[in-house]
């Protein structure tokens, strides 16, 4: 009896073989479970959208703009029509009258007590601000404040009760690939969703403080100014802009990201106005020849092409350095930094760490207001009536002169301005493919200043001796500096 049980005990017992198989039949059903539960798109966005639909508002606009003198928009100007259309403007009251315009986008509403976030672009230049929200409701808005920079723009409604509001949500955690939803009211058809996928991150069209997402949801006119949510029903970005070239949506559009916009929206809630920070200073992108030429071991940073009178030439600051570091963020490009600056608040004292000469210095400094500076008129530059004599001489495929009191006012420089003139660029060099043209002027080389042709032979030969494969310009274009670096004659 006791064998007999041994034997069926035996028989019961899994083989090596069929081990495997539940080992791997467990694994296949682990991955499909992981790979279900990663997948975030729900069998319908139907219970999403009921949920944020009551926040998205229709906005229409009302702007009464002056009567035409002409029929311009019906018939070419000079056209033989063109009087035609006159008399029939005028016949039917249509001359000088004052009109009244309409236009439409999308908002939403982003607190109980009625305050409203769309595009600028939106409600710019209107008389009048109707909101229409989901349930046929209709109130009109008030304008808090506006940033064109951004083209966000801050309505207030004043409503019986509260209302349906949604939330924020941290842009910055949004993946390509992750689904997304985009409402509003598109081509004035009404409320309208649409859905679809993050196509990439940090696009930037044509914004100093650019930060957009771009997606494939469809977004056509009339959809401006509302709301992209992610899976939780949280505002990730403001629809803003499409890529067309027919007007309609082909898939390729554009969301302000809402870690840009929560800062516009609390400064304008706050303040009415939005107040950036202000570093003062012109910069341009490092390069791999101008890293090369100052002698920067990797290409990144902002290349400092001016310092104007304000926060960084308080701080000491100067024209050349290059901006490593800003507030303990490594600056990658002149994007990054013009973005963190912008964000930091006004009166913050920020560590900043340059590179100069071969070498990091640390510098501290208090940042100003942007809007203040863009405001502010440059006070006049004295004038300087000592004479000079002109002296010229070809050097790295360019002609140069010293400045004159003549040369100056024929290329519209300040009269203490120094340097060399740039009279002529031979097209077959190095110089004219890098945008040199005639009537620049070199104010340094070497990052050392130049006002001589002996001074920019020495910085030449300063730089050759120094084992250096190219020279590095400071060079002005109508008061505008940019750094240029020229490959050395071998």
């Amino acid at each position: 009896m006791q064998r007999q049980a041994i034997a069926v005990t035996r028989q019961l017992s899994p083989t090596p073989y069929m081990r495997a198989l539940w080992l791997g039949a467990l694994a296949l059903a682990f991955v499909l479970a992981q790979a279900l539960m990663a997948q975030a798109r729900p069998e319908s966005l139907a219970p999403l959208a009921e949920q944020i639909s009551p926040s998205v508002v229709n906005i229409t606009t009302s702007t009464v703009i002056e009567g035409r003198t002409g029929p311009q928009g019906i018939v070419p100007e000079g056209s033989p029509f063109e009087d035609f259309f006159r008399e029939f403007q005028d016949r039917n009251g249509q001359g000088d009258r004052p009109r009244r315009s309409s236009a439409l986008g999308s908002g939403f509403v982003i607190s109980e007590d009625g305050f409203i976030v769309t595009n600028n672009h939106v409600i710019e230049g209107a008389d009048e601000i109707n909101i229409e929200f989901f349930n046929g409701d209709e109130l009109t808005a008030t304008l808090v404040g506006t940033d064109p920079n951004t083209d966000i723009a801050l309505l207030k409604v004043e409503a019986e009760g509260p209302l349906p509001h949604v939330p924020f949500g941290n842009s910055d955690t949004a993946r390509v690939g992750d689904w997304v939803i985009a409402m509003g009211n598109p081509l004035g058809q009404g409320f309208s969703v649409s859905a679809g996928i993050v196509s990439a991150r940090n696009r930037a069209l044509s914004g100093t403080y650019d930060d957009y997402i771009q997606t494939d949801a469809a977004i056509n006119r009339g959809n401006s100014g509302g709301p992209l949510f992610n899976m939780d029903g949280q505002v990730i970005g403001v629809n803003t802009a499409i890529l067309s070239p027919n007007g309609g949506s082909i898939g390729i559009g554009f969301s302000m990201a809402s870690n840009v916009v929560t800062r516009v929206v609390d400064q304008l809630q706050e303040f009415g106005e939005t107040r950036r920070g202000w570093l003062g200073v012109r910069i341009q992108d490092v390069t791999d020849d101008i890293a090369e030429a100052i002698g920067l071991e990797n290409t990144a940073g902002a290349l400092v092409t001016s310092v104007p009178e304000g926060p960084a030439m308080e701080g000491g600051m100067q024209d050349g350095d290059v901006i490593l570091s800003f507030a303990g963020v490594d600056v990658a490009d002149t994007r990054g930094l013009v973005r963190q600056v912008g964000n930091s608040p006004v009166g913050e004292t920020v560590r900043v760490v340059v590179f100069r000469d071969g070498e990091t210095v640390t510098l501290r400094i208090t940042l100003g207001r942007r809007e203040e500076a863009e405001g502010a008129v440059p006070a006049a530059a004295p004038a300087d009536d000592e004479p000079a004599e002109a002296e010229t001489k070809d050097i790295l495929g360019l002609t140069l002169s010293t400045l004159t009191d003549e040369l100056r006012e024929q290329l519209g420089a300040d009269a203490d301005q120094e340097g060399l003139a740039v009279i002529e660029v031979d097209e077959t060099t190095e110089a004219f493919e890098k945008g040199l043209r005639a009537g620049d002027i070199i104010t340094e080389a070497g990052q050392q200043k130049v006002s001589s042709i002996a001074e920019f032979e020495t910085r030449l030969a300063d730089v050759e001796e120094a084992g250096r494969k190219s020279l590095l310009l400071l060079v002005r274009r109508a008061g505008d500096p940019r750094f240029v670096a020229l490959s050395l004659a071998e």
